[in-house]
């Protein structure tokens, strides 16, 4: 039951894109490597260039 309770908190909307197949490939062993995951390096990736953009 706290997973329904976790989707009305958690603002984020879904998105899809399209990456060439060695770009998503290299992108899952990094996001293997940091213990991480590919969402939470693109997240981070587009914070960081949205915050450059200021």
């Amino acid at each position: 039951m706290a997973k329904g309770n976790d989707k009305k908190k958690d603002k984020r909307k879904n998105t899809s894109l399209r990456l060439d197949s060695a770009t998503l490939k290299a992108l899952k062993i990094q996001a293997i490597k940091e213990d991480s995951s590919i969402q939470q390096i693109v997240e981070q990736l587009v914070e960081g260039y949205l915050k450059g953009k200021k």
